[in-house]
């Protein structure tokens, strides 16, 4: 399904109407080539061309499209009219001049190895006159030289007066894509397209997955007997008969998608997120412009998305348009499905709306609306840093997104949420809507799961009066407690949240005691009417508890932490009756959450 997916893609991309956007033909590739040997007709060299430019910090090479590169292994094999330096001129880079000789000697068996026709072509030519002569002391007399020399960098030629390279000249093409094949090669039906077809045996590598080796890594690939079927040992992709013809589709249209400063790519803790649609739509970049880390483009993106969703106008056929999302991590040498799905454009923006609707919450002005999933993820990592996010994490979160609006968020977001609220003492407005919307999901899991039970009321984004859990009904009374301590002391450097949260919230029974006795001292120090007012509040929270646990489980823990941030943000917001902070002022509704 993945495999196909991307073969689609790229027979899309290949019909492309922007030139610049179009992928390569069977046969070819985009690849960076820093440096250009540019040559006459009689072979001579006419300067080394440094084709890099400064981007930010770092020298970016351009681009060219070029004969298909060989799967490198520990042995010496050459690509057509390009490759590394030792390959190109015969220069030794590594003290290893025996090696050096194999590598160049091979970069000429490629050319010798075209068809007479394309050999007589006139770049082919002045590459083999230069090859024949090459002075290596005009090479080093060239300023790129040192950089090239050092890096053992990649090269081609161009023949003067011509803009493309000689890879790149119709007879070279031409007997590029007619010999991609080979006889020997064994047939069978493709898995990808159902074709018999050659089978492609060793896969082209994957770059661009973050934390996977830089000489790319593989999706299809054998290196064990372990993972081999019966009678197929040692013969690699037979064991997973994909056509070169698909292999290369699949492989270029990932590579794209991955490649820098691709719009349909975007980080997602470990997992390197690609997304596209089955054809060419303005919604084709929607998931990265929505997740993306940027309040002020993608609050206009959320709202452009949800807007959508509650009114039903996506666009004649939008609504039915597929939308395929797939995260990649890296294994080792190879790179590991994280997630993958494929629904209509319509389900997405549900499932996402629905994303939004459980993180709603009571919030702050200085609180983003739609929080974006690296705030979320960083907000319950050990010092807010991106490199301490759990590693599975953010790939689990997606996944719970995409699968629908009643699959659970993994426990570890709800985990960390909690741990990290106790670990600071501080329940801030993201940690209490990551452990909001996961306690929601859980409870509409539940439901869904056991019917026969009694289903427990969701959590509202704001104040909810009618919910009588003990947990969130401590969690309120601490932030009551607190609040007392505040107006009874005020300028405090630290209140009872700094000293007590952590034990309030797992233990109760060995807090809460000494807390009510501190508030009574409190209380001296306060108005008459102010006295009245606590004691009606603290009346109305402990109504319906009957007892202080002895231990509150984890998820318990987080609807402590929900009771105390509801609580505390109820203190601050301006009421203009009582209804207000009822419960049946609630809607389903994401606008107008505001503090």
């Amino acid at each position: 399904m993945i495999l196909q997916a991307l073969t689609d893609y790229y027979r899309r991309k290949c019909d492309d109407p922007d030139p610049a956007q179009r992928l390569p033909a069977f046969g070819l590739e985009q690849k960076e080539i820093p440096f250009i040997l540019e040559i006459n007709a009689a072979g001579e060299l006419l300067q080394l061309r440094d084709t890099r430019e400064l981007q930010g910090k770092k020298k970016v090479a351009r681009i060219y499209r070029v004969p298909m590169g060989i799967k490198k292994t520990s042995g010496v094999a050459a690509n057509l009219l390009w490759d590394t330096l030792e390959y190109v001129v015969g220069v030794d880079t590594k003290g290893k001049p025996e090696r050096v000789a194999e590598q160049h000697a091979a970069f000429r068996a490629r050319m010798a190895a075209l068809p007479e026709a394309a050999r007589q072509d006139a770049g082919i030519q002045a590459v083999l006159r230069f090859l024949d002569r090459v002075d290596v002391p005009q090479l080093e007399r060239q300023p790129a030289w040192a950089d090239a020399l050092e890096s053992n960098a990649v090269m081609s030629f161009r023949l003067q007066g011509d803009m493309d390279l000689v890879c790149q000249r119709p007879a070279v093409v031409h007997a590029a894509l007619n010999t991609t094949t080979d006889d020997d090669a064994p047939q069978a039906m493709c898995l990808v397209t159902g074709e018999q077809a050659p089978v492609e045996r060793l896969h082209a590598s994957i770059k661009g997955v973050w934390g996977a080796q830089t000489s790319g890594a593989n999706i299809v690939s054998f290196n064990a007997r372990a993972f081999e079927s019966y009678g197929k040992t040692e013969r690699q992709g037979e064991n997973a008969p994909v056509s070169r013809a698909a292999a290369f589709a699949y492989t270029t249209a990932l590579n794209h998608l991955l490649r820098k400063d691709s719009p349909q790519r975007m980080q997602v803790g470990d997992a390197s997120t690609v997304f596209w649609a089955e054809r060419q739509a303005p919604y084709e970049t929607i998931f990265g412009d929505i997740f993306q880390d940027n309040p002020d483009a993608s609050t206009d993106k959320v709202e452009a998305l949800l807007n959508a969703v509650h009114s039903g106008h996506w666009g004649p056929m939008d609504k039915d348009l597929r939308y395929h999302v797939l995260g990649l991590a890296p294994n080792a040498a190879r790179i590991s499905i994280r997630f993958y799905h494929c629904v209509t454009l319509q389900e997405l923006g549900q499932r996402i709306a629905q994303h939004f609707d459980d993180l709603a919450l009571v919030r702050g002005p200085n609180d983003a609306r739609y929080p974006s999933l690296f705030r979320l993820l960083t907000a319950v990592a050990l010092q807010n840093k991106a490199d301490n996010i759990p590693p599975n994490l953010g790939g689990a979160v997606v996944d719970a997104i995409l699968a629908g609006p009643n699959v659970p968020y993994p426990s570890l977001w709800l985990n960390a949420a909690v741990g990290r609220c106790r670990a600071e003492q501080t329940v801030n407005h993201l940690r209490a809507a990551a452990i909001k919307a996961c306690l929601n999901r859980q409870q509409r899991h539940a439901a869904l799961s056991s019917p026969s039970l009694a289903p427990e009321k969701e959590f509202l984004p704001m104040l909810d009066l009618s919910n009588t859990n003990p947990a969130y009904r401590l969690g309120r009374l601490f932030a009551v407690l607190e609040k007392i301590q505040e107006e009874a002391s005020p300028g405090l450097n630290a209140t009872i949240r700094d000293r007590y949260y952590g034990a309030a919230s797992s233990t109760p029974v060995a807090v809460f005691t000494t807390l009510l006795r501190l508030k009574n001292a409190h209380l001296k120090k306060l108005s008459g009417g102010r006295v009245a007012s606590f004691e009606k509040l603290l009346g109305e929270v402990l109504g319906p508890v009957t007892d202080f646990p002895k231990h509150l489980p984890l998820p318990d823990q987080g609807r402590f932490a929900l009771g105390y941030y509801h609580q505390r943000q109820d203190f601050f917001t301006k009421k203009t009756d009582e209804s207000t902070i009822n419960a049946s002022t609630h809607t389903a509704s994401l606008e107008g959450i505001t503090a």
